[in-house]
């Protein structure tokens, strides 16, 4: 079983096709907590008439808090921290945890546009989504055409992603893919919960796991598992426009907390 952890702020299509293809796709039983920040356009009614949890923060917090509200009333003791403009893969979540089994990962993400296995094939990828999704900036990102440049990336979605499971199958890099995140709930003991400070928080996720891998050797610091991949739209929640987070003033950088030389290492083994 487990527990999703969605964060939204409006973008109604989007959230109906994030949902379409996560009950499609999802192999596992699961409980969708969604995290309102504020929509307007109908989302969080949406998500409640499918039976979604749904936690109405009233006003835009940053993405940290909102997960840690979802973890409050989570059931299960595996979490995954999703973000809504993305379209799940078939069987991403059976995939993932086989994954995470096989390599002893307590926390890891999936694969996509934004890391693949070599910086070259992250590059071709990533060039060919930054083509296609051009539609958007010209039709608008109405329900069909997200679906519409999705399906001109991948033309057969599912085949595309069961030819990557069997060719990547338990392979793991070092690193992360923000917008999936999949943990056991026993990593909050050993690191806590998410820090609220950071709105960055895939990094401060990644340097927290790193720091404890190194002084107690108890866990792996995220890994990306190659062999799941899941579609991220890329910054379209950014050009919603947000409202400010209602706790701005309690944001701090990363660097701020883990200093350049962490992040300059990072930044070189994502380029190997």
């Amino acid at each position: 079983m487990l527990s999703i952890i969605t964060a939204i702020y409006n973008q109604r299509n989007m959230n109906e096709l994030y949902w379409e293809n996560l009950t499609k796709y999802t192999h596992h039983k699961f409980e969708l907590i969604i995290v309102d920040n504020g929509s307007t356009d109908g989302s969080a009614e949406f998500f409640e008439s499918v039976g979604a949890k749904v936690i109405r923060n009233g006003a835009n917090y940053s993405y940290p808090y909102c997960q840690n509200r979802g973890i409050e009333i989570a059931q299960y003791d595996w979490l995954a921290f999703l973000n809504n403009d993305i379209i799940v893969s078939p069987n991403w979540d059976k995939y993932i945890l086989e994954n995470m089994t096989v390599n002893d990962l307590d926390v890891a993400t999936v694969c996509g546009v934004e890391q693949l296995e070599t910086k070259d094939e992250t590059r071709k990828l990533h060039r060919r989504w930054n083509k296609i999704k051009l539609i958007l900036s010209i039709f608008g990102q109405s329900k069909l055409m997200l679906s519409t440049t999705h399906k001109l990336m991948y033309k057969n979605w599912e085949l595309f992603c069961e030819q990557r499971h069997q060719k990547f199958k338990y392979q793991i890099r070092q690193g992360f893919v923000g917008n999936t995140v999949v943990m056991k709930r026993g990593v909050i003991d050993k690191i806590g919960l998410w820090d609220e400070r950071f709105q960055s928080a895939d990094y401060d996720l990644y340097f927290r796991t790193l720091e404890r891998a190194q002084k107690f050797g108890d866990m792996k610091p995220v890994h990306i598992c190659l062999d799941t991949f899941i579609h991220h739209y890329i910054r379209l929640t950014v050009k919603q426009k947000y409202p400010p987070f209602v706790d701005q003033n309690n944001l701090i950088s990363v660097t701020d907390k883990w200093g350049i030389p962490m992040l300059d290492d990072y930044v070189a083994l994502m380029a190997n």
